[in-house]
């Protein structure tokens, strides 16, 4: 069964399909690479919520249509329209979406997302904080949200903080897209599964625990570079201050030079303020949970609709595509710690709602 807004071909933008015991999520905007919309979201929670209280549904798998990815994220262009106007949509996209976000994190069933090709930014969201977490040899996944002035959310900081060391710290300042190895190193995925195996994979979720049917599926991934780079990445990046993590990088001299070399230089391009926001969120976040995490991200992210680099970022990356953001401030120096900290102070009669069912609540605040 289809239902919900079209994706400009007549069909939905979300597909639900309920095959024996297992209830099928398809985002359906192939040509955007399943971008998130407004309307997909509220699909979504309508269904999980609806799901989650089926006796006849014990397993939910969410999967992209098309061959290009899961997800790449959310739509930027809706946002950046929304920017230009001065409208409220972006502030009800992200209530919405976050409260998916949390919802899956305590799911009371098994949720499975096949984080197949791209999965950026709200993809994440919407796979890393189910279960059973698939990548492939074709995922590229990460948070990229410093390469258009704004900051890591849908829980992204969450997951994030929590990765070995200070291989999070370096995922999130950098916007790397990550490999399945490293997804897999970071805690961002579970297991890892050939691309042509994910139909059959689909098929025995119909009858099967998802458990026995991956342990089927699953094979052994490749190394995780990540992981050969953690000497310098811990030593560079385990300070809370964006200006010392550079120094420290332009400075290491042992295995990892022209690496560290590179990060420094990929960091110095991004928003300054992004950078030092990003940087905060995620130190904060190692000691809350993910509802406590959304909330914050939701503070941080109405700061960013409301100053110069988000619109500027969308702009310079995805409008104009010169590739040539105009930062203010342009350095790192110039962003002062008063700054950042208001991107973090509540809102007036604004906060983050998430409204949790009292059905949903068995469940614990997801992946520690």
């Amino acid at each position: 069964m289809g239902t919900g807004q079209s994706n400009g071909t007549g069909a939905a933008e979300v597909l639900f399909e309920h095959r024996g015991r297992l209830g099928v999520c398809t985002l359906n905007r192939p040509r955007a690479v399943n971008a998130l919309t407004a309307g997909m979201v509220e699909m979504l929670l309508q269904q999980l919520t609806t799901w989650a209280q089926d006796d006849d549904v014990s397993t939910v798998l969410i999967q992209g249509a098309g061959e290009r990815g899961l997800c790449a994220g959310g739509d930027i262009v809706a946002i950046y329209q929304d920017m230009l106007h001065g409208g409220s949509a972006t502030a009800d996209f992200w209530q919405t979406e976050y409260r998916v976000n949390s919802l899956i994190a305590r799911y009371p069933k098994p949720y499975v997302a096949l984080m197949d090709g791209l999965v950026l930014g709200g993809g994440v969201g919407i796979s890393a904080h189910g279960d059973i977490r698939v990548v492939t040899e074709r995922t590229r996944t990460g948070m990229p949200e410093t390469t258009i002035g704004f900051a890591p959310d849908v829980g992204g900081t969450y997951l994030l903080s929590r990765a070995p060391g200070e291989t999070g710290t370096h995922a999130a300042l950098t916007g790397a897209h990550l490999d399945a190895a490293d997804a897999l190193f970071l805690g961002l995925a579970d297991h890892y599964v050939p691309s042509q195996t994910l139909p059959r994979l689909a098929d025995a979720l119909e009858s099967e625990s998802p458990e026995d049917a991956v342990a089927r599926y699953a094979e052994q991934a490749p190394a995780a570079v990540l992981a050969g780079q953690q000497e310098w990445i811990d030593a560079c990046y385990a300070s809370d201050d964006a200006e010392e993590i550079v120094r420290r990088l332009r400075a290491w001299n042992g295995r990892g030079r022209s690496e560290a070399a590179a990060a420094a230089d990929t960091i110095e391009a991004k928003s300054p303020t992004s950078v030092k926001v990003t940087l905060a969120s995620l130190r904060r976040a190692k000691n809350l949970t993910l509802d406590e995490v959304l909330a914050q991200e939701y503070r941080a992210g109405l700061r960013f609709l409301a100053g110069p680099d988000f619109r500027e970022g969308i702009r310079a990356q995805v409008v104009d595509k010169d590739r040539n953001p105009q930062w203010k401030p342009a350095t790192l120096g110039e962003v002062l710690p008063a700054q950042v900290d208001r991107f973090f102070q509540p809102l007036d009669g604004a906060e983050l709602d998430l409204q949790p069912g009292p059905e949903l609540l068995e469940k614990g605040a997801g992946h520690a």
